[in-house]
């Protein structure tokens, strides 16, 4: 795969290979991509802990109606 990616990423790159972060460009990308990956796990964990909070919040304020898990799963199995 070749890409372009323009000369400021290219000289980050530069940067990262020349203080010994990576050995080459490729290297450089690789951790780039594991890293932004791990950056969208991480983001995505808090979303979905901020939005149980909020559902808890709800729960606890009885603006949100709860139900006990046998009458889940009868819900579930009707």
């Amino acid at each position: 795969m070749n890409i372009s990616i323009g000369p400021p990423y290219e000289a980050v790159i530069k940067r990262i290979i020349e203080r010994g972060y990576a050995g080459n460009q490729t290297e450089v990308i690789r951790q780039a991509i594991l890293a932004y990956e791990r950056m969208l796990e991480d983001e995505e964990l808090m979303l979905v802990h901020r939005a149980v909070t909020v559902e808890l919040r709800e729960i606890e304020a009885k603006k949100t109606p709860s139900h006990s898990f046998g009458e889940i799963k009868k819900i579930l199995n009707s």
